[in-house]
């Protein structure tokens, strides 16, 4: 698989954005380093070309997870951005504006998957109104999905 239509995405707050052209097969990885630096069950990844890879606003800050990983984040707000090593540079699916559009198509360290997660989405789905009432009621200072001249509008 790979995507050769350039793809927008950045942090939630709005501090580092970027466009990538020519992804390749996302996926994710469920090895313990992902679990944490995600901060969650697995880590979507897709690849993508260095080449075809411009950041556009900001530059995520790099942390050296092993002696071959570096993990870029965005330092305002935390949101998990890169995996890179020598030979090139996944993003975090995630952080594009249009996750929807990067299916994983395979499962990286299957054997380190947290025991439960084969049955993770056979779990009842909560379908209260009231609760959705209140989540839709929460005011987002998130940065929207697409590019902005600026951001947060209001700065000076």
């Amino acid at each position: 698989m790979t995507i050769d239509q350039p793809m927008s995405g950045g942090c939630q707050c709005g501090a580092v954005r970027f466009t990538a052209g020519k992804l390749g097969r996302p996926s994710i990885c469920h090895c313990r380093m992902c679990q944490k630096a995600f901060g969650g069950f697995f880590g979507p990844l897709v690849t993508a070309d260095p080449a075809h890879l411009e950041w556009t606003r900001g530059a995520p800050t790099l942390f050296r997870s092993s002696a071959k990983i570096w993990r870029g984040f965005c330092a305002k707000c935390g949101t998990p951005l890169t995996y890179q090593m020598r030979e090139g540079v996944e993003l975090a699916i995630g952080a594009f504006d249009h996750p929807e559009l990067l299916e994983p198509q395979i499962q990286v360290n299957h054997k380190k998957r947290l025991p439960w997660i084969d049955h993770l989405f056979g779990q009842p789905a909560l379908d209260n109104p009231e609760v959705e009432a209140a989540h839709a009621a929460i005011e987002s200072w998130q940065h929207p999905d697409h590019d902005t001249d600026k951001w947060p509008e209001d700065e000076t």
